[in-house]
C-alpha cells in the first residue's frame, strides 16, 4: 500500500510540473467564446413574467439577478435580451397593443437578504433588440408595471424604494406620455 502510494504521488508531482511550464495564449483556447448560460448568479430566481396574448410563444422572463430573457418557442431555447443594463429586474411588462413594446422595472422588490437595487425604467421599442432608459433613476426597486390599455402612453409603475427604511422616492407613479416624464402620487398609510 505504501508503494502504490508512494508511485502516486511521484505520478501527480510529475504531471503537475509538466503542466507548470505550458505557457497559456489566445491559441490555448482556440474558437471558445463567453456565453451567457441564463440566471446563473446566487438568488437567480424569476421575479417577473409576461407573454405576448396573441402569440402565446413569445415570452419575456425577468430574474433577480441574470437580467431579462425571451422566448419566441415557448421556452425551448430563451435569449437574453438585457445583457447591457441593470441585471436586477423587478417587474416587466408588454404592451399588448404593440407587443414589440417591452417595459422593464428594475431592482427585485421582493424583501430577502439578498436582494439587489435597480437603476430606474426601460423601454424597448423593437422586442427587447434595444433598450432605452426612461426615468425613475432612484427608485432603487420597481414591483409593478401597468399599461392602460386603451392609451399606450399611458403607464403606472409602483415603487416601494428603498426596501429598508423611509424614501422619497416611494410611491405610485404615472407616465403620459411614453415615459418622456413622470408623476408621481405620494402612497400613504
Amino acid at each position: 500500500m505504501k508503494k502504490l502510494l508512494l508511485a502516486l504521488l511521484v505520478i501527480i508531482f510529475s504531471v503537475q510540473n509538466s503542466y507548470s511550464q505550458t505557457k497559456i495564449n489566445p491559441a490555448t483556447f482556440g474558437a471558445l467564446n463567453a456565453r451567457q448560460i441564463g440566471s446563473a448568479t446566487m438568488s437567480g430566481r424569476i421575479t417577473a413574467i409576461d407573454g405576448v396574448n396573441k402569440e402565446p410563444r413569445i415570452l419575456y422572463v425577468g430574474t433577480a439577478g441574470g437580467g431579462v430573457w425571451k422566448t419566441v418557442n415557448g421556452g425551448a431555447v430563451f435569449k437574453s435580451v438585457f445583457d447591457k443594463y441593470c441585471q436586477s429586474i423587478g417587474a416587466l411588462t408588454i404592451d399588448q397593443n404593440n407587443p414589440d413594446v417591452i417595459w422593464v422595472g428594475t431592482g427585485e422588490s421582493n424583501m430577502r437578504n439578498s436582494v439587489a437595487i435597480g437603476d430606474g425604467m426601460y423601454k424597448s421599442d423593437d422586442g427587447g433588440d434595444n433598450w432605452k432608459k426612461v426615468g425613475l433613476e432612484n427608485s432603487e426597486h420597481i414591483s409593478k408595471i401597468v399599461i392602460d390599455p386603451t392609451n399606450s402612453n399611458v403607464v403606472y409603475v409602483s415603487v416601494p424604494g428603498a426596501l429598508w427604511g423611509d424614501s422619497e422616492d416611494r410611491g405610485l407613479y404615472k407616465t403620459v406620455n411614453g415615459g418622456d416624464s413622470w408623476g408621481k402620487n405620494t402612497l400613504h398609510r
